[in-house]
């Protein structure tokens, strides 16, 4: 763990260096967009945050294979270099697109195109879903791993995308998600095989972490810059190779004596984990998809409809509303992580955990609806809401000490009246 630390830790100061530099390029040549009608912000901002995540990503990988000569751990990651040039060859290429995309504004079937390419290359590389736990260890054919394999990519890069509203938003559920994965995914590999527990999947999630860590200071509220699509696409696929790299790869009648005291537990857990961490952008990717459909529209096209637009509609401030889903991302993705360490931990703790923090986050989310009525109810009375006034102090005499000013008859007044 302390090597993937040092990982991360460099992977941080290289891009908050290169976001600066980033940053600092792109106010000099105005190389921002316009403000459309959906966003949040109030000025032209630059977009171009992916770009600096993705060489703070590059040079890890980099540093990492240089070094991988005197860490034998590393060198297990670079025994076989191909998974590794597709995961960047992948992400160069959608890093590309999007900041054509931050620029220039591209449709979305050009979009979808280059999102099937770069998972494309990644499962060709040999990231795949070689096997699922359902009804037994179901081995696919290898088109149908691929095929899966690209499908959850691309679900991946575009439910995070569409979560890529608020300043701070993508970068900190990221990090929450990536964090937990990485616990996972670490304890997982050390109970299954002591002597060799380093893997694709915790490099690829502790140099993310780092990259996500370097670009948050630029990103968080007020935004000096945005990641824009390519570091929301880019921290999609990233995320999603990492969850791609450990699922299926553990075959369930080991991880139950692991993970779990149950089958049910330890079979289908590699693959709740992945999907609990990403509860929050699927669900709102699966409502904007629902939502465009039905109004007949396409499901990439861009609305003002997402989660955090609702949240901020509700009486949220932008920092509160950033809170909430990162509240709602720990919630879930930390009370599945409690499953995998019983009968340590025990099951009605995990449970408890989850509960709690839905029926919290819950009472959060919903708490501006309160206040609302509240406001309604007094104005319905002629009330104003924003004056208190109470019994008390409506009853209690004036203080003999206090001095009340004697209003002075005016002449003018006393003469229009003897007129009168």
């Amino acid at each position: 763990m302390t090597l993937l630390a040092l990982l991360g830790l460099f992977t941080a100061l290289v891009t908050f260096g290169l976001s600066w530099a980033v940053y600092r390029v792109a106010l000099r040549f105005k190389l921002y967009p316009a403000i459309r009608e959906r966003d949040v912000h109030t000025r032209p901002t630059p977009r171009l945050g992916g770009v600096a995540m993705f060489l703070g990503v590059l040079i890890a990988f980099g540093a990492a294979w240089l070094f991988s000569g005197r860490f034998p751990l590393l060198q297990i990651v670079f025994n076989d270099p191909k998974p590794v040039l597709g995961i960047l060859g992948g992400s160069l290429l959608i890093v590309v697109i999007g900041v054509v995309d931050d620029l220039v504004d591209l449709d979305w079937m050009t979009k979808l195109a280059g999102q099937l390419v770069a998972a494309g290359l990644v499962a060709w590389s040999g990231v795949q879903i070689l096997s699922l736990p359902i009804g037994g260890l179901t081995v696919w054919s290898p088109l149908t791993s691929v095929i899966l394999t690209v499908i959850v990519m691309v679900l991946s890069m575009n439910a995070i995308n569409f979560i890529d509203g608020l300043d701070g938003l993508v970068v900190g559920v990221a990090l929450i998600a990536n964090c937990v994965f990485l616990v996972y995914t670490y304890s997982i590999t050390v109970r299954t095989s002591p002597l060799n527990y380093f893997s694709l999947a915790s490099v690829i999630t502790a140099i993310l972490i780092g990259a996500c860590v370097g670009f948050l200071p630029l990103n968080w509220h007020p935004a000096r810059m945005f990641m824009g699509d390519a570091g929301a696409l880019l921290v999609g696929l990233l995320m999603s190779a990492s969850a791609v790299a450990v699922t299926g790869q553990f075959d369930p009648s080991t991880l139950q004596h692991v993970v779990g005291r149950t089958h049910l537990v330890s079979a289908f857990l590699p693959i709740v984990l992945p999907l609990a961490v990403l509860v929050v952008p699927f669900l709102d990717f699966g409502l904007a998809v629902v939502r465009r459909v039905n109004g007949g529209r396409s499901p990439f096209a861009a609305d003002r409809k997402h989660l955090h637009h609702r949240l901020l509609d509700m009486g949220h401030s932008h920092f509160h509303a950033v809170l909430i889903f990162y509240a709602w991302t720990a919630a879930v993705s930390v009370g599945m992580l409690l499953f995998s360490f019983s009968p340590t931990v025990p099951v009605w703790v995990a449970i408890a955990f989850v509960a709690v923090g839905l029926v919290s986050c819950t009472a959060v989310t919903l708490a501006p609806l309160g206040r609302r009525r509240t406001v309604m109810a007094a104005e319905a009375h002629g009330i104003d809401p924003r004056v208190e006034v109470t019994d008390a102090s409506a009853e209690a005499p004036a203080p003999d000490n206090v001095f009340t000013p004697v209003r002075r008859p005016d002449p003018a007044e006393h003469t229009r009246k003897e007129a009168s």
